[in-house]
Protein backbone atom coordinates (compact mmCIF):
# COMPACT_ATOMS: atom_id res chain seq x y z
CA UNK A 1 0.00 0.00 0.00
CA UNK A 2 2.80 2.61 0.63
CA UNK A 3 4.58 1.55 -2.79
CA UNK A 4 0.88 2.77 -4.15
CA UNK A 5 0.55 5.75 -2.21
CA UNK A 6 4.00 6.95 -2.92
CA UNK A 7 3.71 6.42 -6.37
CA UNK A 8 1.09 8.44 -6.80
CA UNK A 9 2.40 11.53 -4.78
CA UNK A 10 5.63 11.30 -6.80
CA UNK A 11 3.50 11.26 -9.75
CA UNK A 12 1.40 14.24 -8.72
CA UNK A 13 5.25 15.90 -7.89
CA UNK A 14 6.45 15.07 -11.38
CA UNK A 15 3.29 16.62 -13.12
CA UNK A 16 2.64 19.80 -10.89
CA UNK A 17 0.62 20.70 -13.99
CA UNK A 18 -2.07 18.22 -13.62
CA UNK A 19 -2.20 18.44 -9.46
CA UNK A 20 -5.70 20.01 -9.17
CA UNK A 21 -7.00 17.26 -11.68
CA UNK A 22 -5.55 14.66 -10.00
CA UNK A 23 -6.71 16.05 -6.56
CA UNK A 24 -10.43 16.70 -7.83
CA UNK A 25 -10.83 13.41 -8.80
CA UNK A 26 -9.13 11.66 -5.74
CA UNK A 27 -11.74 14.26 -3.73
CA UNK A 28 -14.34 12.62 -5.61
CA UNK A 29 -13.35 9.29 -5.09
CA UNK A 30 -12.91 9.49 -1.44
CA UNK A 31 -16.81 11.06 -1.45
CA UNK A 32 -18.70 8.64 -3.39
CA UNK A 33 -20.35 5.95 -1.76
CA UNK A 34 -19.01 3.16 -2.66
CA UNK A 35 -15.46 4.00 -3.92
CA UNK A 36 -14.57 5.93 -1.05
CA UNK A 37 -14.18 2.19 0.80
CA UNK A 38 -11.85 1.52 -1.34
CA UNK A 39 -9.33 4.16 -1.77
CA UNK A 40 -6.72 6.09 0.52
CA UNK A 41 -7.88 9.13 -0.87
CA UNK A 42 -7.20 10.93 2.52
CA UNK A 43 -3.54 9.65 3.01
CA UNK A 44 -2.24 10.55 -0.33
CA UNK A 45 -4.15 14.23 -0.40
CA UNK A 46 -2.38 14.51 3.25
CA UNK A 47 0.93 13.19 0.77
CA UNK A 48 0.00 15.37 -1.67
CA UNK A 49 -0.15 18.46 0.98
CA UNK A 50 3.03 17.87 1.89
CA UNK A 51 4.34 18.86 -1.34
CA UNK A 52 3.57 22.11 -0.87
CA UNK A 53 5.92 22.56 2.22
CA UNK A 54 8.94 21.42 -0.41
CA UNK A 55 7.59 23.95 -2.49
CA UNK A 56 7.09 21.55 -5.31
CA UNK A 57 3.63 22.20 -5.83
CA UNK A 58 0.94 25.47 -5.19
CA UNK A 59 -1.80 25.29 -2.79
CA UNK A 60 -4.21 26.71 -4.20
CA UNK A 61 -4.86 24.19 -7.40
CA UNK A 62 -4.98 21.65 -4.52
CA UNK A 63 -7.56 23.22 -2.45
CA UNK A 64 -9.60 24.07 -5.50
CA UNK A 65 -9.53 20.20 -6.93
CA UNK A 66 -10.09 18.99 -3.44
CA UNK A 67 -13.10 21.18 -3.13
CA UNK A 68 -14.94 20.90 -6.68
CA UNK A 69 -14.36 17.15 -6.33
CA UNK A 70 -15.71 16.69 -2.30
CA UNK A 71 -18.89 18.62 -3.62
CA UNK A 72 -19.07 16.59 -6.90
CA UNK A 73 -18.67 13.61 -5.37
CA UNK A 74 -20.93 14.21 -2.13
CA UNK A 75 -23.53 15.11 -3.77
CA UNK A 76 -23.48 12.58 -6.22
CA UNK A 77 -23.69 10.21 -3.28
CA UNK A 78 -26.89 12.32 -1.95
CA UNK A 79 -28.60 11.52 -5.21
CA UNK A 80 -27.86 7.52 -5.40
CA UNK A 81 -29.39 7.91 -2.19
CA UNK A 82 -32.53 9.98 -3.38
CA UNK A 83 -32.74 7.88 -6.73
CA UNK A 84 -32.29 4.17 -4.37
CA UNK A 85 -33.67 4.93 -1.56
CA UNK A 86 -32.58 2.38 1.60
CA UNK A 87 -31.99 -0.75 -1.06
CA UNK A 88 -28.84 0.88 -1.49
CA UNK A 89 -27.08 -0.28 1.96
CA UNK A 90 -27.94 -3.72 0.89
CA UNK A 91 -25.74 -3.27 -2.33
CA UNK A 92 -22.05 -4.41 -1.74
CA UNK A 93 -19.50 -3.37 -0.17
CA UNK A 94 -22.01 -1.71 2.26
CA UNK A 95 -23.72 -5.47 3.43
CA UNK A 96 -20.48 -6.52 4.18
CA UNK A 97 -20.22 -3.95 7.24
CA UNK A 98 -23.72 -3.39 8.77
CA UNK A 99 -22.49 -1.77 11.26
CA UNK A 100 -20.90 0.70 9.30
CA UNK A 101 -24.34 1.55 8.05
CA UNK A 102 -25.90 1.42 11.57
CA UNK A 103 -23.29 3.93 13.07
CA UNK A 104 -24.15 6.14 9.89
CA UNK A 105 -27.67 5.99 10.21
CA UNK A 106 -27.59 6.59 14.26
CA UNK A 107 -25.27 9.30 13.34
CA UNK A 108 -27.75 10.63 10.73
CA UNK A 109 -30.74 10.43 13.17
CA UNK A 110 -28.33 12.32 16.43
CA UNK A 111 -27.28 14.89 14.56
CA UNK A 112 -28.99 15.59 11.42
CA UNK A 113 -27.31 18.35 8.79
CA UNK A 114 -24.43 18.03 11.02
CA UNK A 115 -23.67 14.61 10.20
CA UNK A 116 -22.98 15.72 6.52
CA UNK A 117 -19.99 17.86 7.82
CA UNK A 118 -18.85 16.07 10.52
CA UNK A 119 -19.33 13.19 7.49
CA UNK A 120 -16.69 14.97 5.22
CA UNK A 121 -13.76 14.16 8.31
CA UNK A 122 -14.94 11.33 9.84
CA UNK A 123 -13.76 8.50 7.29
CA UNK A 124 -16.42 5.48 8.11
CA UNK A 125 -19.13 7.78 8.31
CA UNK A 126 -18.01 9.02 4.73
CA UNK A 127 -18.71 6.04 2.94
CA UNK A 128 -22.50 6.35 3.42
CA UNK A 129 -23.42 9.62 5.31
CA UNK A 130 -24.26 11.65 2.44
CA UNK A 131 -25.97 8.60 0.83
CA UNK A 132 -27.86 8.18 4.31
CA UNK A 133 -29.12 12.21 3.68
CA UNK A 134 -30.24 11.51 0.43
CA UNK A 135 -32.51 8.05 1.58
CA UNK A 136 -33.70 9.67 4.53
CA UNK A 137 -35.29 12.40 2.35
CA UNK A 138 -33.18 15.51 3.49
CA UNK A 139 -34.04 18.29 1.79
CA UNK A 140 -31.50 19.13 -1.19
CA UNK A 141 -31.09 23.07 0.47
CA UNK A 142 -30.80 21.11 3.84
CA UNK A 143 -28.18 18.88 3.02
CA UNK A 144 -26.01 21.43 0.62
CA UNK A 145 -25.88 23.80 3.48
CA UNK A 146 -24.28 21.18 5.48
CA UNK A 147 -22.22 20.09 2.75
CA UNK A 148 -20.46 23.30 1.10
CA UNK A 149 -18.96 24.19 4.37
CA UNK A 150 -18.40 20.52 4.66
CA UNK A 151 -16.13 20.04 1.87
CA UNK A 152 -14.63 23.19 1.71
CA UNK A 153 -13.35 22.95 5.12
CA UNK A 154 -12.02 19.25 4.28
CA UNK A 155 -10.65 20.29 1.42
CA UNK A 156 -8.58 23.17 3.27
CA UNK A 157 -7.34 20.93 5.99
CA UNK A 158 -6.60 17.62 4.41
CA UNK A 159 -3.57 19.01 2.22
CA UNK A 160 -3.01 21.84 4.50
CA UNK A 161 -1.98 18.89 7.27
CA UNK A 162 0.36 17.93 4.99
CA UNK A 163 1.57 21.20 3.96
CA UNK A 164 1.99 21.96 7.78
CA UNK A 165 3.57 18.49 8.64
CA UNK A 166 5.96 18.81 5.71
CA UNK A 167 6.96 22.32 7.37
CA UNK A 168 7.35 20.48 10.95
CA UNK A 169 9.54 17.83 9.41
CA UNK A 170 11.91 21.11 7.37
CA UNK A 171 12.36 22.12 10.64
CA UNK A 172 13.46 19.81 12.58
CA UNK A 173 15.79 18.57 9.57
CA UNK A 174 16.97 21.83 9.94
CA UNK A 175 17.13 22.13 13.20
CA UNK A 176 19.09 18.77 13.57
CA UNK A 177 21.47 19.29 10.46
CA UNK A 178 22.28 22.85 10.94
CA UNK A 179 21.09 23.89 7.78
Amino acid sequence: MDAYLTAIVDFVSAHRAWAGPIVFLLALGETVAFVSILIPSTAILVGVGALVATGALDFAPLFIGAALGALVGSTFSYWLGRRYGPAITHMWPLNRDPGLVQRSSDAFARWGSAAVLIGHFFGPLRAIVFAGAGFSDMRTRAFQLANVPGAIAWAFLIPKSGELGGDVLGAVWRAVGGG
